[in-house]
Formats: C-alpha cells, structure tokens, sequence
C-alpha cells in the first residue's frame, strides 16, 4: 500500500469513529446522523437457529422507516384515505398515541405502493413527517399534538411521489419538495413552522439529504434531481453544486464520513471525494471512483473502514476505501419482494474499472465522463417508484429497474441486509471475503424500510406491520 492510500485509509477510519452516534436512537432516515451506522447493537458470538418474535402491530400500509428515541417508535403510515403517525412503546408495542389526516393516494406507476416514502425525523421534542404529496407536518413527541402544517409544495411531487425524508438538526428541520423540473430544498424553524431559507437551484428527486459539518459551518449535501449540491444549512447558501444527471433517478443517499463524501447511483458507480471548505465555497479532491458496483436504490454504508452496498444485479458488494478498488461480490440471497406477497424484481448493470486520481474541483463543475457503463441500460422504467418494484419490467439489462433493492446497517463488526422478500441477511464487516453469519425470514409482505438494531432488538417494518424480533 502507497503513503498516500495508507494515510487515505486511516483518515477514514479515523473519520468513520467521529460520526458514530453513542446510544440507541435511529432519530430519523438512515439513524441519527444519518450513516446507518448503530453502536449499541449486542451483536451474539454465536448467531441462533431463529430469532425470537416478541410482538408484531398492525400499523398501516407504507415504506417509511420509523424513528426509535428512547423507549418510543414513532411510525408513520397510511389507513384507508388517511396519513397516520403512531406513537408506541418500544417495549411492548403498545399505541401511546395516534395522529392523522386526509391524504389522497397516488396514481400512475406507483399506485401499488400508496403508503408514505419519507421515514419521521424526531428532535427537539418534536416529529416532522413529509406526506406523498409533499405536505410537511410537525407533531408534539410526547402527546401527539400537531404544532403546525405548510402546504406550499402539496401537490408537486416527482413522478412516484413526495420521497426524501426530512433532515432535523438543532431547531431547524430542512426538506426537499416540489417536483423535478421545479422544486426547493427549504429550511423550516422547528418550533413554528416558519421559513428560514430556500434553495431553488433545480427540482427534487428522491434521495434525502445528508448532514456534516465542515470546519465551523454546517453543510447539507443532497442530491437533487440532476445535480449534487452543498448548501450552508443555517443560512441556505450554496457551497457546491455539480452535475449528477442519472440515466434514471438519483435515488441513493450519500454518506459523508467526516470530510470524506461518499456517493452513488445509477451507471455512475461509486466515488470518494474529500471535502474542504475553501472561503465561501467548498471544493472536492476525488480520492477515486469505482464503476464496477452501480446503485440504483440502495445507499451504502462504511464499516471497518470499507464501503459495503448492494449492486443493481443484486449483489452485495466491498470496496477498499484505501484503493477503491471492489474487494468482493457476493448474491444477495432471495432480492425478488413477490417471493413475500410483493411485486417485482430484475437486476440493473454492472460498470467498469475504478479510477484514482487527485483531481481538484471547486464551485460548480462538469458532468464527470461516464466511464465504463458495462451492461447498465437506461433503458425505460417500468412499475413501480423508487425503493420498491412494481408489477410489471425487469430483465437482465436492467430496463425493468428494479434491481438492487434492500437496506444495509452497520453494526460494529457485522452488517444486516434487509431484502424486499423479507430475508434478514447478518454477514461480516470483512474486506478480505463475503462471511454470512445467519439468515432469517421475518416478514410475510416486502420489506423495503431499513431494519433498525439496537441492543439484542431488531425492529422490522414490513408492507402493513411493525415486529419486534431479539436475539436471544
């Protein structure tokens, strides 16, 4: 290994531990800081034959991963013409309060799926969901009491509705809304629902933003609907903007590791960049880019020090964070969602070799080149919207677009998969070779929000229910 690639790799280790959020709380989409990574999960020397169900709730139909504070789930979902969000006790899965409102379901290719995309954001004593069609709602945390409503987007969704889920960070909650030719990444005050910026520099897509701090300033970085931006989240200020056209829709969530950005999608592979705040701007240094792995709905995760995903061929996947070069690939088990009463499957296309260089950017940017595209086909979608397949498509040049669905948590030295077709998948953080550890069925409807462990619990939203299953 080069002086270069070593020091690489320990600055992200090193910036992998500062992110780390102590305790159990998944706060919002993808954990509390947004890495999907847990510390407090009692991970077994010995994995069981079965884990053990402890209660299972009706809780509604949706997509949405709940938010765990404390001893509380908050879940939101949709029953019969409403929106809901539950209340319950971690524990015993009981309802301690309920809140709802009318809301109209969605037509067109995503029919099938009329739940919410958006997981709650809890903080600060409150809980702000986004609706299908881009209502945004805050809720007392303790009573359930709604402390105000802003409808200004309503009604402008993309094309398989309202999907990035809302950022809380101090009093201030930041969403994407609109629609993709026109829309706002929009910054509210927590306590009343008032606008304290706008970024209107393109439309929204469906991936949510992430959240870092660089030097003394807060950034949000998100994809939008053909760019990735950073904006000074307490002022709404663009840092950074470049080009991030997909072939289909920007719908994987990028992960900063400290300065280290981390992001994906469709035909593009995966790229590493180190971020630096350079006067009013940031500027980006590529560490790599690795085309071999493309993303379409899943986000990656970093664990000991390695990216891990799941390819659009349904392949789970290691990068060395060092090289950037693919350590393994590895079948995810059982990818198809009708295998658990659901709908769809089909792989997307692999890419081509990595790329390392230090190229320095800054401001806004070209289109990077597409490098080798492999088998990837942006060929029309077919069925359902992103996270979830639909009834129709697929086929193994990727045109169905349905491929690489499922949800990786990092959990010390293991990760858990979550597939649509309800497998529960525990293999090792280990860059050297895929090790499955255990596998369980624990869902008999598509699972597509993320599993969230903590302590010997695993908490898994499946098409209709809630289930508290442990590791015992």
């Amino acid at each position: 290994m080069s002086r270069r690639t070593r020091a690489f790799a320990l600055a992200f280790v090193a910036a992998q531990l500062t992110t780390q959020v102590e305790g159990g709380d998944w706060s919002q989409w993808r954990g509390s800081d947004r890495s999907a990574q847990v510390t407090d999960f009692a991970a077994p020397a010995e994995w069981p034959k079965e884990l053990t169900k402890k209660w299972e709730v009706e809780v509604g139909d949706g997509v949405a991963t709940p938010a765990l504070v404390g001893d509380r789930l908050y879940v939101f979902s949709r029953q019969d013409d409403e929106e809901v969000i539950r209340c319950l006790n971690a524990t015993s899965g009981a309802e301690i309060w309920q809140a709802k409102y009318s809301q109209e379901g969605v037509n067109g290719p995503a029919s099938g799926y009329q739940g919410p995309r958006a997981s709650p954001a809890v903080g600060q004593g409150k809980v702000v969901l986004v609706s299908l069609h881009g209502d945004v709602s805050c809720y007392d945390a303790n009573s359930g009491k709604r402390l105000w409503h802003n409808t200004e987007y309503s009604g402008q969704e993309p094309r398989f509705a309202t999907s990035s889920s809302p950022v809380i960070y101090g009093d201030t909650c930041v969403a994407q809304l609109g629609g993709e030719d026109s829309g706002a990444i929009v910054a509210f005050n927590l306590s009343d629902g008032s606008e304290k910026w706008k970024w209107t520099g393109d439309g929204v897509a469906y991936a949510s933003a992430a959240l870092t701090k660089l030097g003394e300033t807060d950034v949000i970085v998100a994809p939008t609907s053909h760019k990735m931006v950073a904006l000074d989240a307490n002022t709404g200020d663009s840092l950074l903007e470049f080009d991030y056209s997909q072939g289909r829709y920007n719908a994987a969530t990028p992960l900063v590791v400290g300065d280290l950005l981390v992001y994906a999608g469709p035909q593009r592979g995966t790229s590493a960049e180190r971020l630096a705040k350079a006067g009013a701007k940031v500027t980006t240094t590529e560490v790599w880019q690795n085309t071999d792995n493309n993303l379409q709905f899943n986000s990656p995760v970093v664990a000991n020090g390695a990216v891990f995903g799941i390819s659009q061929l349904n392949s789970l996947f290691c990068i060395n964070t060092a090289t950037g070069q693919t350590a393994w690939n590895a079948p995810l088990g059982d990818n198809n969602a009708g295998d658990a009463g659901g709908r769809g499957r089909g792989p997307g296309g692999p890419g081509g070799p990595p790329r390392l260089d230090g190229e320095q950017r800054g401001g806004d940017r070209p289109q990077r080149p597409e490098g080798g595209a492999g088998d990837a086909d942006p060929g029309r979608r077919r069925g359902g919207g992103p996270g979830f397949g639909g009834p129709r498509g697929g086929g193994r040049r990727g045109g169905g677009g349905r491929g690489g669905y499922g949800s990786l948590v990092a959990a010390n030295d293991v990760l858990l998969a979550l597939t649509p077709a309800s497998e529960l998948i525990v293999f090792a953080a280990d860059q050297v070779s895929y090790r499955e550890l255990a596998k369980y069925k624990v869902a008999d409807s598509p699972t597509y929000a993320y599993p969230i462990p903590a302590g010997n619990r695993i908490y898994i939203k499946d098409q209709n229910k809630l289930t508290l299953w442990t590791v015992e």
